[in-house]
């Protein structure tokens, strides 16, 4: 079975799709309107075409020429279309990329919303509600990563939706033994570390990592206390400045980006993983310290209320409130027999809802339903 995917080539998304569903034995094909010069995908034996449709925003040539771009988006996704002759169109994220999938008028057409398609998108004006509720209908099937988001996604369409996990390879994101960290323990004081994987942006709330962390650090003098925060993003400088104000920049470590295959390392280090984001549809990075029975204390955005069951696999907390997330934090500190506990509990909350083989094993079921 054929299938053209149309995404950003440039995903680690959409690379872990493509290969999964690849691995499955289907023909897959990618179709990106950002421009991708990597070499995943001609490993893959994977052929991705890409249309440059974003230029507008570098060129800035008038209000109409987004317009435009979009429009020749359509016409060279059509010439895709016609020269791959693929049997289903499936179209990742519910704006540019899903509205020139069904513009292209090509059926059977399945459209998966991915999170600010859905949540920030259709509240910018009148005219993107529209947009997105024109896109939706033109689906023959809607296919949301979690419950909340379907919900959320329900306000633009009637059509029913099937919930299908972006979860976690559990051979891979599982507890490592890592022999080197205990060595580093000094026997005369006691280390706690915390960690988060994320995007270094304002909607993922690292800023109230840090003055949760400053808080903890604060209250445990005589407990060597340390920060790792994992991921590259505009906001770095902004948040290395935040550190030294609170004068903690010696114990907070910005990593920069770590490759996926190597992130179960990186929560092997982490007594408690912290991810205190303002919108969350999902919450991936949660559940692979989960997967690697690393406990969570996580905000009480949607994302991360569904797949973390609180007080038994992680803790929920109020967002934005740095006080609250240094309070569950703190517990971890108190009572050093959670980490383990919660940490199993994780891991067995992951295995039985969200493992990707699973997930992609479903997402195969829905293709071949069209075939």
């Amino acid at each position: 079975m054929k299938v053209l995917i149309v995404s950003d080539a440039t995903s680690v998304h959409t690379q872990r799709w493509v290969e999964a569903l690849k691995g499955k034995g289907l023909d897959i094909v990618l179709y990106s309107i950002v421009p991708y010069s990597g070499d995943f995908y001609a490993l893959l034996g994977v052929r991705c075409h890409c249309f440059d449709l974003f230029n507008y925003k570098r060129e800035k040539k008038g209000l109409l020429y987004p317009v435009r771009r979009h429009l020749q988006a359509v016409k060279d996704l059509k010439r895709v279309l016609e020269l791959e002759k693929p049997q289903l169109l499936h179209s990742h994220y519910v704006t540019s990329y899903s509205l020139i999938a069904a513009l292209s008028g090509f059926h059977p057409h399945i459209e998966s919303v991915w999170g600010s398609d859905v949540y920030l998108y259709p509240k910018k004006s009148p005219l993107h509600t529209a947009m997105v509720k024109f896109t939706l209908g033109k689906a023959d099937k809607i296919l949301s990563t979690s419950h909340v988001m379907a919900k959320e996604t329900s306000r633009y369409t009637s059509k029913e939706m099937e919930i299908t996990p972006f979860g976690v390879d559990t051979s891979l994101f599982r507890k490592l033994e890592v022999e080197e960290l205990q060595a580093e323990n000094t026997p005369h004081r006691r280390k706690f570390t915390v960690g988060s994987v994320k995007t270094l942006q304002n909607k993922y709330g690292n800023e109230y990592i840090i003055r949760a962390f400053a808080i903890v650090a604060a209250n445990n003098p005589d407990i060597e206390c340390s920060l790792e925060l994992v991921g590259k993003g505009p906001d770095r400088e902004k948040l290395e400045n935040l550190s030294a104000e609170l004068g903690i920049a010696e114990k907070v470590h910005f990593r920069g980006f770590v490759p996926n295959n190597l992130l179960p390392k990186e929560f092997a280090k982490y007594d408690v993983a912290c991810y205190m984001s303002n919108s969350e549809s999902f919450g991936v990075s949660a559940l692979e310290a989960m997967a690697c029975e690393c406990p969570v204390v996580a905000s009480d955005a949607d994302g991360f209320t569904e797949v973390i069951e609180d007080g038994v696999s992680g803790i929920i907390v109020p967002r934005r409130n740095p006080e609250a997330a240094a309070a569950a934090l703190q517990k971890f500190i108190d009572n050093p027999q959670m980490k383990e506990k919660m940490g199993k509990a994780a891991r067995e909350r992951v295995c039985k809802l969200y493992e990707w083989d699973t997930n992609v094993n479903q997402m195969v079921e829905i293709y071949r339903k069209f075939s």
